[in-house]
């Protein structure tokens, strides 16, 4: 029998990259923002302008650094029992990601095999049985059922359904069976 499969984003669902964002933004422009500060911003709104974000996520070792998402690595593994997955990532957009994120990912998914690891430009091309991901330009082309990671950006979104943590995705995957 063949396992359902699931693609799994990196950035803000796999990797806090929301933290990551804006510890380098404060340190770069003297600002104080926190997670709770930029709550139902878009990303432009949030860093004054996509221009900023895009020269913070051009750094050197910025993906390569990025920290684990709570209870991240424990539920792939779980998850990987009963699902195929498949981490898939818009990383074209920053060439400079794609060898950070492959290198990311084998210090912090060893389990997942290099088979598994998508890099991509749109994820429109993704037809697996779930996408988990923290945005709706993404969600709104899935060809299976969507399930929106929450992260400060979409917590104003109600179109698909949420989960707000690891430990959340898992129990709705779970339910499936």
């Amino acid at each position: 029998m063949n396992k359902k499969t699931i693609a799994i984003d990196m950035d803000g669902v796999l990797a806090d990259v929301e933290l990551q964002i804006i510890d380098h933004y404060n340190a770069a422009y003297g600002t104080t923002l926190t997670k709770e500060s930029i709550q139902g911003l878009s990303e432009e709104e949030a860093f004054n302008g996509r221009d900023l974000l895009i020269e913070i996520l051009n750094k050197d070792n910025f993906f390569r650094t990025l920290p684990v998402m709570p209870d991240a690595v424990e539920s792939v593994r779980e998850l990987q029992k009963n699902f195929e997955i498949f981490i898939v990532s818009a990383a074209t957009e920053f060439p400079l990601s794609l060898a950070e994120k492959v290198a990311w990912l084998g210090e912090h998914f060893p389990f997942i095999k290099w088979e598994n690891i998508v890099l991509c430009g749109s994820k429109r091309i993704i037809k697996t049985d779930y996408l988990i991901d923290d945005h709706c330009k993404n969600l709104d082309y899935c060809i299976g059922k969507p399930i929106m990671f929450t992260a400060f950006h979409n917590i104003n979104q109600t179109h698909h359904l949420r989960v707000n943590n690891w430990k959340e995705a898992v129990a709705v995957l779970n339910e499936t069976l």
